[in-house]
Formats: C-alpha cells, sequence, structure tokens
C-alpha cells in the first residue's frame, strides 16, 4: 500500500471555503477528484488541484524509490482536512478617527492519498453478526 502526503501551508483562502472544496473531493478516486476541481467554480479549486496533482506526483517517486509498481488509476484520497492557519491583522480607517480590524484568514490543507490494502481489495466487505441480529 503506497501512501503520500501533500501539504500547503499559509494560503490565504479561509478555511471555511476551502473546507467546501475538500468536502467535494473526499474518499473519491485521484484522477477523479482532479476532473471535479478542473471545473468547480470556488476560488479555492485552483490551490486544492495543485495539491493533488502534487501528492499523485509523491507517490510516483515514492513507488519508483521503493521500485513497485503504481496505477495512478488506483490512488483515493484517503484523507482531506483544512486546518486554520496564521491571520493577518489589519486596520481599516473609519469615521472619526476609529479604526476597524479586518482579519485575513490562512488555512493550511492537507491531502493523502493511498492505494487500497491488497487485503481489502481481495475479501468482499462481509456483513457482521451484530448488524443482522438487529436486523430480526
Amino acid at each position: 500500500m503506497v501512501e503520500s502526503i501533500a501539504r500547503v501551508k499559509h494560503i490565504r483562502v479561509t478555511p471555511t471555503k476551502a473546507r467546501r472544496v475538500v468536502n467535494l473531493i473526499r474518499g473519491k478516486q485521484a484522477m477523479e477528484a482532479l476532473a471535479i476541481l478542473k471545473f468547480a467554480p470556488q476560488g479555492a479549486s485552483e490551490p486544492v488541484y495543485k495539491l493533488v496533482a502534487s501528492a499523485i506526483a509523491n507517490a510516483k517517486v515514492k513507488a519508483d524509490a521503493a521500485n513497485s509498481y503504481l496505477d495512478e488509476q488506483d490512488l483515493f484520497i484517503s484523507a482531506a482536512f483544512v486546518d486554520e492557519g496564521t491571520t493577518l491583522k489589519r486596520f481599516q480607517p473609519r469615521a472619526q478617527g476609529r479604526a476597524f480590524q479586518i482579519l485575513k484568514r490562512t488555512s493550511h490543507i492537507t491531502i493523502v492519498l493511498a492505494t487500497p490494502a491488497e487485503e481489502d481489495v481481495q475479501k468482499p466487505a462481509r456483513k457482521s453478526t451484530a448488524a443482522k441480529a438487529g436486523k430480526k
């Protein structure tokens, strides 16, 4: 199982706007996620697109270093999350000598790509006996 991580820190996108984009691709295959991000109208989709492409490149390098075969179609997004970065504080002048604070928020975005484990590929998912007993 190959696992690769790509991170971008201090990107000038608010965390809530970035989370909207990341929620679109969480759990999807990497190539499908790139197609979704390419046509997503949100402004945060461009940096997330570049981040997924970087994670794919990281997986290729990791597989080459391990001297193993990697098919890009097998990669899926196993984890994707957005953390709040530092906040830039600016002031805007207002009437009668007052000043209003402007908060320019930043984000830390992390994408983890993985290939499915060999056990998951060979064995189909089985329902547990407890779940069957609850249905009766």
